[in-house]
């Protein structure tokens, strides 16, 4: 009895060892396929939107393309993630070659139907002034035998680029059916990047306004809307679009920007002058220059989080008069825009990169 449970004991701790060993191989061993993929999460809107500075400086604060036309002013880059699926790394070198996306006139028809005004636009089929893309890439990346991810380097010239248009880069993995020695990724969206560009200077972004009032003339002053974007225009002007009920979902926007241009003081970078103008001359733009608004911007850390900078801009002294000459044809009314806006930037500071560290 004795030899036979000495025998069992033998036999089970041999089975034992044989599964463990059974599961470590297989650990060992790829358990996905390895596919090529963006990392380029989708939002609400079934976009990825990426924040690119509108200059992208040195260390020194100097344009890093300073070779480039207006001295690297308006020239920029993103990186973006390009990813290996599987539990192992590639065991091979791999050539990736990027291509321009079919899908961004499927979307545009699912979310605004008819309504093209509306529709996002394909930065990849327009060219600046000079002739030139707003959006360059290399064709192909390579990964390296033994990583998993690689960096596909975006370079943007975003000079005389109208954001009040919607831009989107529509990237894709192309896999010409294999013969590239990979496999795009088969999961929907996967191999897929509809990148919505966002150019920030120090002064864009999106303000609250609910200290702006916009009042039709000759009435009581009602209480403005909720938010107020400012898209870049250079490096120290921005455009808003009139009064508060104007979005980049009304067909006519484009009809009603108001610029503002940023001036600091000799002494101080954070304070200065707000200077605001239209150019449409239908809109009938009026502000007393002797007037101008004013910007301060200041700093408070984060009480819990002592890492996190809160960063506010505010514009107060707003004052000015448009037409809505469109809403109602033949029709032209008269607002009066007054008072305030704020905008606030969470920053990391443990975090280098500007467009990294600014929590959007």
């Amino acid at each position: 009895m004795k030899k036979i449970s000495i025998i069992l004991a033998s036999l089970a701790a041999v089975a034992v060892l044989t599964i463990t060993t059974s599961c470590n191989d297989e650990w060992k061993e790829e358990q996905y396929a390895h596919y090529i993929s963006f990392k380029a999460p989708l939002d609400a809107n079934g976009v990825s939107p990426i924040y690119v500075p509108f200059t992208r400086k040195a260390e020194d604060g100097s344009p890093l393309y300073s070779s480039d036309a207006n001295g690297g002013l308006g020239v920029t880059d993103y990186l973006l993630p390009v990813l290996v699926s599987g539990t192992t790394n590639s065991d091979a070198n791999l050539n990736v070659h990027i291509g321009i996306s079919d899908t961004l006139n499927i979307l545009n028809y699912e979310r605004f139907q008819h309504s093209e005004e509306i529709y996002y636009k394909n930065l990849a089929d327009y060219k600046n002034a000079s002739g030139q893309a707003f959006c360059t890439y290399p064709e192909t990346i390579e990964i390296k035998e033994g990583e998993s991810k690689a960096l596909l380097k975006l370079k943007f010239d975003l000079n005389g680029l109208d954001l009040a248009e919607k831009w989107i880069l529509p990237l894709t993995i192309v896999d010409n059916n294999g013969a590239y020695g990979y496999r795009a990724h088969p999961r929907k969206h996967y191999a897929k990047a509809l990148l919505r560009i966002y150019p920030f200077n120090k002064y864009s972004g999106e303000y609250s306004a609910t200290t702006q009032q916009m009042a039709l003339e000759g009435t009581t002053v009602n209480p403005g809307g909720l938010t107020s974007r400012a898209y870049v225009v250079d490096e120290n002007t921005v455009f808003f679009y009139a009064g508060n009920n104007i979005d980049e979902l009304r067909n006519d926007r484009h009809l009603y920007k108001v610029f503002a241009r940023f001036e600091p003081t000799e002494t101080n970078p954070n304070a200065g002058e707000v200077h605001l103008w239209a150019e449409n001359p239908d809109l009938h733009f009026t502000t007393d220059t002797s007037k101008p608004a004013q910007f301060l911007i200041s700093e408070q850390q984060d009480d819990v989080q002592p890492y996190l900078v809160h960063r506010y801009l505010t514009i107060s002294g707003i004052d000015y008069k448009f037409d809505d000459y469109t809403a109602i044809e033949g029709k032209p009314r008269t607002y009066r825009v007054s008072g305030s806006l704020t905008m606030e930037r969470q920053i990391n500071t443990q975090i280098p990169d500007e467009d990294q560290a600014i929590q959007w």
